[in-house]
Parts: structure tokens; C-alpha cells; sequence
């Protein structure tokens, strides 16, 4: 998927890097991040939180997510693992939260950054490992990931 930001390669980066600003965007529309760890090097270990709808009993759900940082070419590209996870960091299946088992543990996001002519950042954002992942899954992901590009052009102006 491709999306064009206004706002400068920088800014955008930075967003994808700093943990108090992935809080401002990451996950989708009605979603929360109240948790972004991350330590950024290659090697280095992330762990999110996405807090979602409210559940029949009034509490909202929280998925997490980890991995590990595979290449970061600074303002450039950005490559990492993903996985589910519980909130200590530990990889889980998918249906830990009442998805598809046949979900991938392990998945690879590729984070691609370019100038525009205009001082807009062009960000391509790719998955592999996805290809048993079913097809109203793989749509769910992509609206999701839509969702979250779009918090994240609101979060640069």
C-alpha cells in the first residue's frame, strides 16, 4: 500500500520511531495506543498495545503486538518482524484473541520512504509471510492499516 503525507521525510520517520508519537496514530479508527516500547536498533525489540472496542462487559480489549527491528536505513526504510503477542512481549497465535490459528506467528513489515518533488513524503508499506492469511483477513488488515495511515497524516499536521 501507498500513501503520500504532507509533511517532509522527517517528520514522517519520526512518527514510525518515536513511541510518543506512534501513540497519537498507531492502530485503527477507535483505537488506542496506550502503550509503544521500543528499542530502536537493529535487534532491538518493539512491543505495542493497541486498546480496541468496549467487550459486552464494559472493558475495552487490548492487543499487542512485538517483533523484532531486521534494517533501519535512518529516514529511508524501516524492515521489521511482527507478531501477536501477550502484553509481557511473548509471541502468540492469533487466536490468543479469537482470530484464525492459521494466522501466521511471524509476519515481515517493510517501511519504505521517499521525497516527493513537492516536499511530501511518498511511504510504501508492504507485508510478507501473509500469503495463509485469509482473504476477509487480509481485507481486515489492509482497512485496518488504512485506518492507521490515516491517523497518522492527521498526527503530521
Amino acid at each position: 500500500m501507498t500513501r503520500v503525507f504532507d509533511a517532509p521525510r522527517k517528520l514522517v520517520w519520526e512518527a514510525w520511531t518515536s513511541p510518543e508519537k506512534m501513540k497519537r496514530w498507531w492502530g485503527p479508527k477507535d483505537f488506542t495506543a496506550p502503550v509503544i516500547q521500543s528499542d530502536f536498533k537493529v535487534g532491538g525489540k518493539y512491543l505495542n498495545c493497541m486498546r480496541g472496542a468496549v467487550t459486552p462487559d464494559g472493558e475495552k480489549k487490548d492487543f499487542w503486538s512485538t517483533g523484532k527491528y531486521l534494517e533501519i536505513i535512518p529516514e529511508k526504510k524501516l524492515v521489521m518482524s511482527d507478531s501477536f503477542a501477550d502484553e509481557k512481549g511473548n509471541a502468540v497465535s492469533a487466536d490468543y484473541y479469537g482470530m484464525d490459528p492459521n494466522w501466521p506467528m511471524e509476519m515481515t513489515i517493510s517501511v519504505i520512504l521517499d521525497d516527493t518533488s513537492d516536499n511530501k513524503t511518498k511511504l510504501t508499506l508492504s507485508h510478507s509471510g501473509t500469503k495463509d492469511i485469509q482473504e476477509k483477513d487480509l481485507k481486515d488488515m489492509n482497512e485496518g492499516w488504512n485506518q492507521s495511515l490515516d491517523k497518522l497524516a492527521e498526527s503530521l499536521k
